[in-house]
C-alpha cells in the first residue's frame, strides 16, 4: 500500500471550523476545556477536551488573548481594553483602556507569566511596521516593556518564571529575556534566541515542563520545538500553511492544540488547503504546565 499526505503529517483534525484567524489557544483545567479566538472575525470558542459541544460567543470587539481569572471568568485583550469575560454566558465588563484611542491598533499575542502577570501584545491592524509593542499588566497596573516591533507574538515563558521569549514576526526574529519570578519583570535586555529563514515566520508559542519553546510557523505548515539552548527537538507538520498558535491541553495537559487561519488565502489556497482556518491536535505526548492564574488586583 503507498504512503499518503497524512502519513507524512503529525497532526490530526480536532475541530473542524473555519477561523479566518484563530489564535491564542488557552486551557482552562477547571472546566475542561480549551478556549481560542477567531480575531477577525470578533468570536470566542470553548470545547471540552474530550471533544463535543463547541461553545461560541459573538464579540462587539476585536479579541485575541485569554488569561484565566476563575472558573467563569477570563480577561480578554481586545482591540480597546482589557476585559473581563463570563465564559458561560458571554458577557464582557471592562477592566482597564489598553488601545481604546490607538484606532489604527489591534491587540494580538499574550500569555500569563507565572507570578500571575499578563503579557500582551499590540500591533497595526495592517502591519504598519514597528507600530506594535508589548505590554505588562499586574494587579491593576499596565505598562509598555517594548515598543517598535511591528508583528509581536512568541509571548511565553519558562516554567519557573525567570525568562520571556517573544518574537517579532516580520524579522522572523525570537529574543529571550530573563524576568523576575515575582513579578514577571524584565531583567536586563532581551538577547537574540534564534533568527528564523526557511522555517517560516514565528508566531504563537508554550514552552512545555521542560523548558522547550515550541512556535507555531505561520507560512511554514509546522509547529518547531527549540530546546533551551537553542537546538531544534521537534518539527511537526501540520496540513495547513498558516498554524498560530500551540498550547498544551487535556486532563494532564500532556496534548498539544494548534490553532491555525485562513487570513490572506485565495480561494485556490483554500480549496487546496480545505481544512485552514481549524483547530488541530499534534501526535505528540509531551507534558506542558498549567496556565496561571492572571492577578487583576
Amino acid at each position: 500500500m503507498g504512503m499518503t499526505v497524512q502519513d507524512h503529517l503529525d497532526a490530526d483534525l480536532w475541530y473542524r471550523c473555519e477561523n479566518e484567524l484563530g489564535e491564542g489557544p488557552v486551557a482552562h483545567r477547571g472546566r475542561g476545556s480549551l478556549i481560542w479566538f477567531d480575531v477577525l472575525n470578533r468570536r470566542v470558542f470553548e470545547r471540552s477536551f474530550s471533544g463535543g459541544e463547541t461553545r461560541e460567543h459573538v464579540l462587539d470587539v476585536m479579541a485575541s488573548a485569554a488569561a484565566l481569572v476563575d472558573d467563569r471568568h477570563a480577561l480578554i485583550a481586545t482591540e480597546v481594553d482589557l476585559r473581563l469575560l463570563d465564559l458561560d454566558a458571554g458577557t464582557t465588563k471592562p477592566v482597564v483602556p489598553f488601545l481604546e484611542k490607538e484606532f489604527d491598533l489591534r491587540s494580538n499575542d499574550g500569555a500569563v507569566h507565572p507570578s500571575g502577570a499578563f503579557w500582551i501584545s499590540s500591533m497595526g491592524k495592517n502591519a504598519e511596521p514597528e507600530a506594535g509593542g508589548i505590554w505588562w499588566f499586574l494587579d491593576g497596573e499596565l505598562r509598555l516593556l517594548f515598543d517598535r516591533i511591528t508583528i509581536p507574538n512568541t509571548i511565553s515563558f519558562t516554567p519557573g518564571g525567570d525568562a520571556a521569549y517573544f518574537s517579532d514576526s516580520a524579522k522572523r526574529t525570537i529574543w529571550r529575556v530573563p524576568t523576575d519570578p515575582e513579578t514577571g519583570l524584565p531583567r536586563g535586555e532581551p538577547v537574540m534566541f534564534r533568527q528564523l529563514h526557511d522555517e517560516g515566520a514565528p508566531d504563537g508559542a508554550v514552552v512545555d515542563a521542560d523548558g522547550r519553546l515550541w512556535i507555531a510557523c505561520w507560512g511554514g505548515s509546522a509547529v518547531y520545538a527549540w530546546n533551551p539552548d537553542g537546538t531544534v527537538f521537534d518539527i511537526c507538520r501540520l496540513p495547513v500553511s498558516q498554524p498560530s498558535c500551540p498550547a498544551f491541553f487535556g486532563a494532564d495537559l500532556d496534548e498539544i492544540a494548534v490553532t491555525t487561519a485562513r487570513e490572506h488565502m485565495s480561494a485556490d489556497q483554500i480549496a487546496a488547503e480545505q481544512l485552514a482556518g481549524s483547530v488541530f491536535k499534534l501526535r505528540r505526548k509531551v507534558r506542558g504546565v498549567a496556565e496561571p492564574f492572571v492577578r487583576i488586583g
